[in-house]
């Protein structure tokens, strides 16, 4: 006899692809009226398994039971039609269509045939009160910014009103106050005996709104835990060892300036924005979302334009707004948006490793093909890639070894100016502890590295100095032994002219 509370279970799923065993025996239940967490490395498994669960993916082997019964779900209606409903790290809308729109797609409601407008847009606006967004459900999705569609993407599944969410990393892209509002929302439904799956890799999160933990590593699952487990078992079970330091920073003496910012403005953006990094430092951008931080770098990379200011590399001025004179300074940008403006997402591993270093490679027309694969297979085995070969499309790989093959087509170029925009969003802690490692490597042989995080402890414990920005401008800057969450965050709330126009009236 089933168990009237089980809503989902899962036994020993296997799924594979061709040269990749994803799925190799997991099992995993839900009940009703939990939060269970599905933890894992990237490439562990995690999203195949709940891309089955959504429809996108068949099982090879294994049952999936939902209420005790078994089922076979072949699209996206038979998992909504079961009660199933999930929200993706990587966002399902349509720029050009409304916020309504895109909330009740393929579900708006009707009257005689037509598309009843105003009761889709009321339904709509209700939708986006219970997720505290203050947004008209007539915007374009395409005005919004990335926290904002996160959670039009929430409203869109409460819509369905389902019985099974499943959340891929919803925190990755939100702000604290966010983060609340939303594990507000999270506890809610758990109060209405909504079964919730709960992908994250802040470890914090877990014990702050989980009840049970399920931990998937290399396709298996190793083990199902409490919420309350310490965060260095959550660690030893994930990547199968102990990591001692969670933020391993080796400081060196900083040389000379490799990057140096004078006045940048661009009106109504961000204003009088200065500030230099040295050889061997890390110079960390925090604030809130909106302040201006990742415009300002975009246009120190020359992806953006800028009104007044100079750009220095090594004390010679850049040119601005172009990318390529950039690029041969020896600036690499490292974008937030990694499948947008980071990735060829169907081009292959190998191709896009060699994406900065194609022209270089370049001779009388003829790329150096040996040569650009052997660099791409040596620094694809430095980075620990998860791939079935270097042929396999970008497309295919999990977020975090998506991130390393962007982080490294700009080791391949021995960029000497780094600037990595959220370099560790939606990455598991094994590999951020190797991607702190190879900032480590930069600094040491001289690199200077640029870092905006959104993940303060990151920020705190990666930077040797510490710019704060809010409202477009430097709100201030802070040592190493300065800087604290309450001393960046009291830079961030502030306002810079006002303060200013205070400091110059004494």
């Amino acid at each position: 006899m089933s168990d009237p509370d089980e809503l989902l279970r899962i036994e020993g799923i296997r799924k594979t692809f061709p040269g990749v065993v994803a799925l190799d025996g997991v099992d995993f239940d839900l009940r009703r009226g939990e939060v269970h967490v599905l933890l894992g490395e990237n490439g562990a498994g995690k999203s195949t398994l709940i891309k089955m669960l959504s429809g996108a993916y068949t099982p090879d082997g294994g049952r999936i039971l939902v209420g005790g019964e078994e089922v076979r779900i072949h699209g996206a209606q038979d998992s909504e039609r079961l009660g199933i409903a999930t929200i993706y790290q990587e966002f399902n809308l349509v720029p050009d269509l409304t916020v309504a729109e895109n909330i009740f797609l393929g579900r708006q409601p009707r009257r005689f045939g037509m598309i009843e407008r105003g009761r889709m847009e009321a339904d709509a606006e209700v939708l986006l009160k219970r997720v505290g967004l203050s947004v008209s459900p007539r915007a374009r999705v395409r005005e919004l910014g990335i926290a904002r569609l996160q959670m039009v993407e929430i409203a869109k599944a409460l819509s369905l009103d389902a019985r099974v969410l499943i959340m891929d990393e919803p925190t990755a892209v939100l702000t604290s106050e966010e983060v609340e509002t939303l594990f507000g929302i999270v506890r809610r439904l758990r109060e209405d005996g909504v079964g919730i799956v709960f992908i994250t890799h802040h470890l914090e999160e877990i014990a702050a709104l989980g009840d049970r933990v399920t931990v998937i590593r290399d396709g298996r699952s190793v083990g199902q835990v409490p919420a309350s487990t310490p965060e260095d078992e959550l660690v030893r079970l994930m990547v199968g060892r102990s990591i001692e330091q969670q933020y391993p920073r080796e400081r060196a003496d900083a040389g000379p300036a490799l990057l140096t910012v004078e006045g940048l403005t661009r009106d109504g953006v961000f204003h009088d924005v200065s500030f230099e990094v040295r050889a061997g430092e890390v110079v960390g951008i925090a604030g809130l979302v909106g302040a201006g931080r990742t415009e300002v770098v975009r246009a120190v990379f020359g992806a953006d334009p800028y009104d007044k200011g100079a750009v220095k590399v090594g004390g010679a001025s850049l040119k601005g707004h172009d990318v390529n004179a950039a690029m041969a300074a020896g600036i690499g940008l490292i974008p937030e948006d990694r499948k947008g403006q980071g990735l060829v997402l169907d081009q292959s591993v190998e191709e896009n490793l060699g994406l900065v270093t194609l022209r270089a490679a370049t001779r009388a027309g003829l790329v150096d093909r040996k040569g650009q694969q052997e660099a791409a297979a040596r620094i694809a085995k430095q980075l620990g890639v998860r791939m079935a070969g270097l042929g396999q499309h970008v497309r295919t790989l999990s977020g975090g070894n998506q991130q390393k093959v962007v982080i490294g087509k700009w080791l391949l170029a021995d960029t000497r100016v780094l600037i990595l925009d959220e370099p560790t969003r939606g990455i598991d802690v094994g590999a951020k502890v190797e991607i702190y490692q190879l900032i480590n490597e930069l600094t040491a042989n001289g690199a200077a590295v640029l870092m905006i995080s959104s993940d303060l402890p990151e920020v705190l414990g990666m930077s040797d100095r510490v710019l704060v920005m809010a409202q477009g401008r430097i709100a201030g800057e802070l040592s190493a032994d300065e800087a604290t969450q309450d001393s960046v965050m009291a830079l961030a709330v502030s306002n810079p002219t006002t303060d200013k126009e205070a400091a110059r009236g004494h």
